[in-house]
């Protein structure tokens, strides 16, 4: 198993600040195709500006971006190469089960159960502590790294 830093991410995923939603991987599992990722959520996360004012949320869109690039730094890792970008296709049974706030940390657990040489499906899991905050199954592909990217 393989633990990266959010520099060693930030080698593989083109998201920056303010949309890199993953702080670390504490488990990379290429043979058991399993990652395990963590999002520490502050109160200086700029959304929480607006959603909401005196009641700050992790909007649910932002949990199944953070399970998406969890996932492609497995499957960037699973293909062994750099010079790609994962891209959504679909999201199927998306769930949340608890409000995500500020203090929380996330471990973000990603299983694929298909993969193809351009494309994986996808099982997602965050849980804050032993609760789980959010699932879905997704589906990405992956394409070139465009020149500049």
């Amino acid at each position: 198993m393989t633990e990266l830093s959010v520099e060693q991410i930030m080698k593989l995923l083109p998201h920056r600040y303010p949309f890199l939603l993953v702080d670390r991987v504490t488990e990379l599992d290429c043979d058991g195709q399993r990652v395990v990722g963590i999002k520490n959520v502050t109160m200086n996360e700029p959304f929480f500006q607006g959603h909401f004012p005196g009641h700050p949320v992790m909007p649910g869109v932002l949990q199944l971006e953070a399970m998406a690039q969890t996932g492609g730094v497995l499957l960037i890792k699973l293909l062994d190469a750099e010079d790609v970008t994962p891209y959504f296709m679909s999201i199927d049974k998306a769930k949340f089960r608890r409000v995500v706030v500020p203090g929380d940390q996330l471990t973000i657990e990603v299983q694929i159960t298909n993969l193809r040489p351009t494309r994986a499906r996808m099982k997602a899991v965050i849980r804050v502590g032993d609760a789980v905050a959010s699932e879905a199954e997704l589906m990405c592909m992956v394409a070139n790294r465009q020149a500049g990217d």
